[in-house]
């Protein structure tokens, strides 16, 4: 018969190896999601294949060779060996600097995701009996909008007795759409949505077209501010003679 206390030991134990095969498990599928695989390629010494086709520094095609002859290739030229196409059979690797090249790689990516234009639907209501003031007012958000390239959703809504004269609304889209035909064009004719009538304006200027313009406004206030900065006043610049003609003045004559 076993003792109580070896009984109690040997459950313990066994509890404990079951908690860390189900770890394990998971960090296993955990891995073959995707959690642990890297992004950034292998370099140097984490290429652990026995040949690969390897590209010179200029883009030159050296050919076939054993790692360790690509490994002394590398640390000849004082470059790093860097795998580029892990899945070629053999893998394909090229002598290059790894520090400059990812930081070139980041670079590009942030200027182009500083070009990137995205396309946003801006959204104007208005009623169908507004007063001409607020359509002003209300035509100037549409003019700005499609300025800086944007789509502008434009709606009327409907109250009441509003319901059964859906022209009111028709002719007011139709004046705003010519109103500002020479930036924007109707991209979604009108058409009634329950109680609304819903009209959609595209810009004649690409998003990227308005964002290069914007840019070129804002460094041309720029420039002239730090040029307002920069010039002498006018007091400065009446100074300066007076202070010239009294310098000979403050001289004494040695005769």
């Amino acid at each position: 018969m076993s003792r109580p206390g070896h009984f109690c030991s040997s459950g313990a134990v066994g509890l404990d190896v079951i908690r860390r095969y189900a770890a394990v498990r998971q960090a296993v599928a955990w891995c073959y999601r995707g959690g642990s695989i890297s992004a950034e390629p292998r370099i140097n010494d984490r290429i652990r294949v026995p040949e690969v086709r390897l590209v010179g520094p200029s883009g030159e095609q050296v050919g076939i060779v054993p790692l360790a002859k690509a490994l002394e290739l590398a640390q000849e030229y004082d470059l790093d060996l860097v795998e580029v196409a892990a899945t070629a059979r053999p893998p394909v690797c090229k002598l290059m600097d790894y520090g400059k090249f990812k930081y070139e790689s980041a670079m590009k990516a942030r200027e182009a995701r500083k070009n990137q234009a995205h396309t946003v639907i801006k959204e104007m209501k208005l009623r169908p009996k507004i007063d001409p003031h607020d359509y002003d007012t209300k035509k100037g958000h549409v003019v700005r909008f499609l300025k800086q390239g944007d789509k502008v959703k434009i709606t009327i809504m409907f109250r009441g007795r509003e319901q059964s004269r859906p022209e009111l609304g028709f002719r007011l889209l139709q004046r705003l759409a010519s109103d500002v035909e020479d930036l924007g064009f109707i991209e979604s004719n009108p058409k009634q949505d329950g109680r609304n009538m819903i009209m959609v304006l595209g810009p004649h200027k690409k998003k990227t077209e308005a964002m290069a313009e914007a840019r070129e406004a804002q460094a041309a206030r720029k420039a002239e501010r730090q040029g307002t900065t920069d010039a002498p006043s006018e007091g400065e610049t009446a100074e300066a003679p007076a202070d010239a003609a009294e310098a000979p003045a403050e001289t004494p004559s040695e005769a």
